[in-house]
């Protein structure tokens, strides 16, 4: 059983001893801490939150102890039921809620569920915030109301469709040009909440042939639901044998977008954002920004917009703040996670799929030709694990120094810039494990960059 509380929420696994999984009384004491914070952000005022759900098996179970002790905090509640992240940041704003609970572990296998925290902009809470209600969490000394002030109860199920009517009418989703396009479009929806509102979205853009894969919100994941290639087999064949134009995958949570192009090759998850962004910046110039584990083909497609591209540390959190920092026009992170201001300030599979319809309509291309007008890089993923004795930071600083001759980049752990790649080193908090990414036009060449990081490892190990 596994129990990770962090900045952004409380993640686990279902079932297990207090502490040890994500049982009823964890649930409780985080949202009870959750809304102690919000009480003290707003002294005076009547607290109103919103909660929305993902299909997971588990999801009935958390939301009734979530909205119970939200009432029992004498705190009214907007229950918009099965739904998406970035549906439940919008309705925070549209409620004029003090903030908001999304009951979903994203990406995270069947056994697991999650809260996650947000304010009244809709946003996940900010690092401190995060750090003020794990605080609160680890002292547990919550005060529940009385009878008489106990919290109300709002069901109501229309948000998805009204996130919908807001995509409708954003400048740069063009309806018209989608339903001349004919598009055949097949969705993965790996039986979460993104097969209720991705149908919806698509016969609302004049998508009027659907094939629908796992669309049934059940919460039985069919395969492994983070969209990556190696889960994606399915989709592929379908997209075939139906002699489809594209197919869209998302997570269960509906905040990550992958595509699958006419031949039933992926698009690239990197490459949803670079996509998007570049037609975002055909019409409208401006700055961009993604993590420093994303692709470097974001960079390159904004400068020649005659925009700037800014790297942000890794999570969601941080990239929206570079955002508005640097009024970026579009930006999000390379798993697949598009962040469109104008709608919102959230990862947003759906306003993705919107903006990408159009372009690839405006276009007049198919999707594949699409996907090769943009440079082609490749990122390679590792991970290495050190005896917990071992001093990770003095290693660390040893990579620095040997780099030093280098654009070095720190705000996220390591980032050594090479002249057309790339190697992102990040130490994790709850591990002795250092993760590895690294990008080059080849994979073989990105593969050897991080071997060459490994093996300075071992070298700046020999000297010590």
């Amino acid at each position: 059983m596994a129990l990770i509380k962090s900045i952004s929420g409380i993640r686990g696994t279902i079932g297990g001893k207090s502490g040890d999984g994500l049982n009823p009384v964890d649930i409780v004491r985080f949202t009870a801490s959750y809304l102690t914070f919000l009480k003290l952000s707003h002294p005076k005022a009547r607290l109103k939150v919103v909660v929305g759900r993902d299909a997971r098996i588990s999801g009935v179970m958390v939301n009734h102890l979530v909205v119970g002790t939200l009432m029992g905090m004498g705190v009214d509640v907007v229950d918009i039921g099965l739904t998406t992240t970035p549906t439940t940041e919008i309705a925070v704003v549209d409620e004029h809620a003090h903030g908001g609970i999304i009951l979903t572990a994203s990406h995270n296998p069947k056994q697991w569920n999650a809260l996650k925290l947000l304010n009244s902009k809709g946003e996940f809470l900010s690092a401190a915030d995060g750090e003020e209600v794990l605080a609160i969490a680890d002292k547990a000394d919550f005060v529940f109301a009385e009878v008489d002030k106990l919290g109300s109860y709002k069901s109501d199920d229309t948000y998805i469709g009204k996130h919908i009517e807001k995509i409708l009418l954003l400048p740069l989703v063009d309806v018209e040009a989608i339903k001349k396009a004919h598009f055949r479009v097949v969705i993965d929806a790996v039986n979460s909440t993104g097969g209720i509102a991705i149908p919806l979205l698509l016969k609302a853009l004049n998508v009027n042939k659907i094939d629908l894969l796992y669309c049934d919100p059940t919460g039985h994941f069919p395969h492994n639901p983070e969209p990556l290639p190696e889960h994606l087999g399915d989709i592929c064949d379908a997209v075939v044998k139906n002699k489809a134009d594209l197919g869209f995958v998302v997570d269960p949570d509906v905040d990550r977008l992958a595509i699958v192009n006419e031949m039933g090759e992926t698009f690239g998850e990197e490459y949803t954002l670079v996509a998007v962004s570049d037609y975002i910046l055909q019409h409208k110039k401006g700055n961009t920004v993604s993590n420093l584990s994303s692709t470097q083909a974001l960079g390159e497609v904004t400068e020649k917009a005659g925009g700037k591209y800014f790297a942000s540390a890794v999570g969601e959190v941080n990239v929206v703040e570079m955002m508005k920092l640097k009024n970026a026009v579009i930006g999000g992170e390379g798993n697949g996670g598009i962040i469109y201001p104008e709608l919102h300030y959230g990862r947003d599979a759906l306003v993705g799929i919107a903006l990408f319809l159009t372009y690839l309509a405006k276009s007049g291309k198919k999707c594949s030709t699409l996907r090769d007008q943009y440079p082609n890089y490749f990122i390679s993923k590792n991970k290495v694990e050190f005896a917990p004795e071992m001093d990770i930071e003095k290693i660390l600083k040893g990579i620095i120094e040997k780099y030093k001759s280098h654009k070095v980049t720190t705000i996220d752990g390591i980032k050594i810039h090479f002249k057309n790649e790339w190697v992102h080193l990040r130490k994790s908090n709850t591990e002795p494990i250092v993760r590895i990414y690294a990008e080059s036009d080849m994979m073989k060449k990105a593969e050897n960059l991080a071997n060459k990081i490994i093996n300075d490892f071992k070298d700046i190990l020999k000297d010590r």
